[in-house]
Order: C-alpha cells, then structure tokens, then sequence
C-alpha cells in the first residue's frame, strides 16, 4: 500500500509531537508493507529526502498566519502525489489542509489522525468552523489519539459513526541507548530528581509546578525550550527556587539520559492544548513513575491515577505538591508505579499495536 501522508512541518530536526508521531509510525508502517511519502512545507530551501521507512517532499512555505502555513506549491505537489497513493492520510488540525483537499477534488480513500482540538485561536476557530465541518464530514475515516479525547472532543461528538482511536506507540529502538557513565553523572550532581520535558507553551502549567515545588528541597530538572522560558527562569530566580535546574534544549542522547537518570516525571500540562503527551509516553516507556492533571486528553489515558502515577485536578499547584512528597516519601510506591507504567507501555503503547491498527484501517478503507 502507498500512503501520503500531508502535515504542516516534518523534517528529520524536527521533534515535536505531531512529527515524532508520523516518524514512528512510517517506520513501523514500513514495516508491515506500506511505502510511505509525507509532503510538508519548508520555510527555507526545499528538499526531497528518500528516508529508510519514508520519502520526504516539501513545498516551499509562502507565508505563514496563526501558526497555520500557506504554500501555493503545495496544491500540485499535492495532487500530483494523491495520485499514485493508495489511501492520503491527514494530520489535523492545519485550515490549508482542509482547502487543498477541497481544491484538488483527490478521488482516494482519505484518514484524518485527529490530534487537538484547536483551543487558543478563539478568532480563527470561528472563521474556520465551517471549513472544518466540511472537511471532517467528507473525510472517510477520523482517529483519535486515545479514546479519551474522542469520549471529550466536543467537535468529534459530531462525527461518532467514523470515528474511532488509536493511542500513540513508540518504537524504543529508534532512541539511543542510555549512558550509563552519564546517567551516575547526573544522579552525582542532582541526587534523586523529578523531571519534566516538554516546550515551554502556556498550557504545560509550568507555574503551577514551580509552586507546587516551593519551599521543598527536591530537585527539579526542566528541559525544553520555549515562549515561556525567560519568564519562568524569572520566577523561579525571584522565588529563590534554587532546587529548580533549567537544562535547555537537550540532545536526544541527553533527554534518553535524563529519563533514565531521573526519579520521576512530572506533566503539569493544565489545558486541552495538551492533547496527548508525547513526553509523559517517553517516561512510561523507560519505567518512570508520573504524575499529571486530568484535562480529558491523552494524558491521563497514558499515566492511569493510582496505577502508573497520580493524576490530579489541573492548576492545582497544592494538589501536585502532594502527588509529588507521596512519591517521594515512598520510594516503594514510586517502583510500583513506574514497574507499571513500563508494563502499559509495553501492553498498549508499542509502535507496532499502532501501526497494525492504522494498517488494518487502510485496508478496509481501500476495500469499501
């Protein structure tokens, strides 16, 4: 089967939870007899890449408004692609999505891996709606990323009879192998230590974090980037958070490390923007305790409350504080909950439980 897959960005550099999810699931797809292309936009030079589980083409991105890229390239690039494919599979949300769909009238089957819900663009959400609807109803098939989003979204209500979920999976053998040398180093420096990986966005909820942890002396390691960085290093700075350690940006090698190293994962995320986890998904892979809010999304699918974690109500910084000294008070619990955590990754969230849905979902469609 020849599956085009059609999303605003991908590159090999690129690392966020859209991207890492069609990765993994090309490279697992591939596996099972599918010859993968992705099309996406490229805001400097064009390149097509011929990957071992996937062809890479991009079209030049003209202008980009609300996060959302435009590329007149796009349209016959595109349709020259849907072609050849036996099935064209969308990753929503991206409006120019919806209109290269309409305006190249594709006659294939067509999937929509329906990752968020759009939450902050109030403005663009109105003025988008009725595309949307228009999309949604004439795709043929919907996945949702865990059934909780599909059991929440108030835009899938609409759309029960196709659709249907297929939680994220990741292949442990695309990451690096841990460091034993530097995983001692980083528990030399920082003893036992809770960790967080993610962007620095507004609906990670990291200020409730920083208060959740003030006043205690557990280490805390934030890693990522982001909007927020400055602001949140200002905080921790005027609170005199001394036990809060801002990494930055890390290699795949160092965050593979810092997993390994670490005691425990906190997810603070408090918005539906959070629709799934990728990085609370990454701790239960490598064994780790968590602890996250309950926002009705994926995060709470992948860390079950007093099974691999503890979830707690979002933005209640006292409500964390608590999740996270009972870890920490017990390192036997925190052992219990991260043995299950690895143990439903293992049962649910592998790559190739994945990529055997999406294949038996292409299937059938091709069959209708």
């Amino acid at each position: 089967m020849k599956i085009l897959h059609f999303y605003k960005t991908f590159a090999a550099d690129q690392h966020g939870g859209v991207e890492m999810f069609i990765r993994h699931l090309t490279h697992v797809s591939a596996q099972q007899g599918c010859e993968n292309v992705v099309l996406s936009l490229a805001k400097g030079e064009v390149a097509n890449v011929e990957g071992p589980s996937y062809k890479l083409v991009q079209a030049k991105e003209d202008f980009n408004v609300a996060s959302t890229g435009f590329s007149v390239s796009s349209f016959k690039l595109f349709a020259e692609l849907a072609k050849s494919a036996d099935v064209v599979h969308y990753h929503f949300p991206w409006p120019f999505m919806d209109v290269v769909h309409f305006a190249t009238r594709i006659q294939k089957p067509t999937v929509v891996t329906y990752h968020s819900d759009i939450v902050r663009q109030k403005v663009l959400k109105c003025l988008y709606s009725p595309l949307q609807r228009l999309f949604l109803n004439d795709v043929d098939a919907i996945v949702a990323t865990s059934p909780n989003y599909l059991e929440s979204s108030p835009v899938l209500a609409r759309y029960r009879h196709k659709s249907t979920s297929i939680p994220i999976g990741l292949e442990q053998s695309m990451y690096p192998v841990s460091e034993a040398d530097k995983i001692q180093e980083l528990r030399g420096r920082y003893g036992r230590f809770f960790l967080f990986v993610g962007v620095l966005r507004y609906y990670k909820g990291l200020e409730f974090l920083l208060r959740a942890v003030e006043g205690t002396d557990w280490p805390l390691l934030i890693v990522g980037a982001g909007p927020l960085e400055q602001e949140l290093m200002r905080v921790a700075s005027e609170r005199q958070l001394h036990n809060v350690h801002f990494i930055g940006q890390v290699t795949e090698q160092e965050k593979v490390n810092l997993f390994e190293a670490c005691y425990a994962v906190v997810f603070p995320s408090h918005l539906r923007s959070e629709a799934f986890g990728i990085s609370l998904l990454e701790a239960a892979m490598f064994g780790k305790p968590m602890v996250c809010s309950e926002i009705g999304t994926g995060t709470s699918f992948i860390n079950q409350h007093d099974v691999s974690g503890i979830v707690v109500p979002p933005g209640d910084a006292p409500a964390m504080r608590r999740a996270m000294a009972a870890l920490w008070e017990s390192p036997e619990l925190a052992a219990r909950y991260g043995a299950a955590a690895r143990e439903r990754y293992l049962k649910v969230f592998t790559s190739h439980s994945m990529g055997e849905a999406y294949v038996k979902l292409y299937r059938d469609l091709i069959n209708r």
